[in-house]
């Protein structure tokens, strides 16, 4: 991943700014996807999901992530989506700062800090749920981050 946003940087396709957040936004879905991994190994299920990172033709930059997680952590994730995805970058870098003053959603599952720092580092967040099944549901996530 590194090395291959390196050499974007170098053709000068892609600013260090751009690249900074598709990274970092690439590290906090993998973050994500993790924690729900763990949760699903205990539960005996085998989890799987996949991240990629894209670029449309009209030359903006996305990373989308899938991964199945269980009915009470769609809900959490759907709350907290649902609360951020309307804001303007002030009140989502407002809940940030209280979020991590407050210690409360610095780890949590169901998207704690990270999806304000998604938001604050992207233009467009996109997703949705299809029905796995047992209760189960593909979780799916597209941050538009910006133009090269």
């Amino acid at each position: 991943m590194t090395e291959a946003l390196e050499k974007e940087t170098e053709n000068a396709e892609l600013s260090m700014g751009l690249a900074s957040k598709i990274f970092t936004i690439f590290i906090e879905l993998a973050q994500n996807m993790m924690n729900y991994s763990k949760r699903m190994n205990k539960e005996g299920f085998d989890p799987k999901g996949l991240i990629l990172v894209g670029k449309t033709k009209d030359g903006y930059y996305y990373v989308y992530a899938q991964n199945i997680v269980n009915k009470d952590d769609k809900d959490k994730i759907e709350k907290k989506l649902k609360k951020i995805i309307p804001l303007n970058k002030e009140e989502i870098k407002k809940l940030y700062r209280e979020a991590r003053k407050s210690g409360k959603d610095a780890h949590s599952k169901g998207g704690g800090i990270g999806f304000y720092e998604i938001a604050k580092k992207s233009e467009k967040i996109e997703y949705g749920f299809v029905d796995a099944g047992d209760e189960m549901y593909y979780f799916q996530f597209k941050a538009v981050i910006g133009k090269a």
